[in-house]
């Protein structure tokens, strides 16, 4: 598996060995030991997959208290994927990375606790998978705007479908600072 450092320390990509021939193709999609060595040492104890059409743009969302560390990746189609830190004291706080994550490509991206996550989509339709290492709680959901100017993302699209939730959420410097998680060096 290569492993592919990003500007924010502990956001990963992973990019795991596929061996493919005229048939098709198999990868590990998740090795434990093979996660471990590359940084992701986490207990994964939920799974979601969502499907999405053209132009869906889902988050910025992370939970608080009880944040959730990612490991997603694309099983149809092709997504543009970010992940922001927004943990208080951090260094890179409000600082994001971005990338394509397609069924061709076979990357995971692993977004760790404490950042916000979102992406959108750019085929006809995505199948989008996460591995998470919290469950989804209500209460403590959360989410940050898409084009929030200060976080300065270059998402690929201008006029994205967004879910209601996805439409009233706030800015960053809107939010208090108790629900945002913080930096622990």
């Amino acid at each position: 598996m290569k492993v592919i450092e990003t500007a924010l320390p502990g956001a990963l990509i992973l990019e795991p060995q596929v061996f493919g021939d005229a048939r098709g193709f198999f990868y590990e999609s998740y090795n434990e030991a093979k996660y471990r060595a590359a940084g992701v040492d986490h207990r994964f104890v939920q799974s979601n997959v969502s499907r999405s059409a053209r132009g869906v743009l889902r988050g910025l969302h992370y939970q608080w208290p009880n944040p959730q560390g990612k490991l997603v990746s694309v099983l149809e189609g092709e997504v543009y994927d970010v992940a922001v830190d927004i943990r208080r004291g951090s260094p890179t706080f409000g600082q994001s990375v971005g990338v394509m994550l397609t069924a061709d490509n076979h990357r995971h991206f692993w977004v760790p606790e404490g950042f916000a996550h979102g992406f959108c989509v750019l085929s006809e339709f995505a199948t989008f998978t996460y591995q998470c290492t919290a469950l989804y709680d209500a209460k403590a959901d959360a989410g940050i705007r898409w084009n929030d100017a200060e976080l300065g993302i270059d998402w690929p699209l201008s006029d994205p479908l967004l879910s209601d939730k996805d439409g009233r959420t706030p800015l960053l410097k809107d939010v208090a600072p108790e629900r945002l998680p913080v930096f622990v060096p």
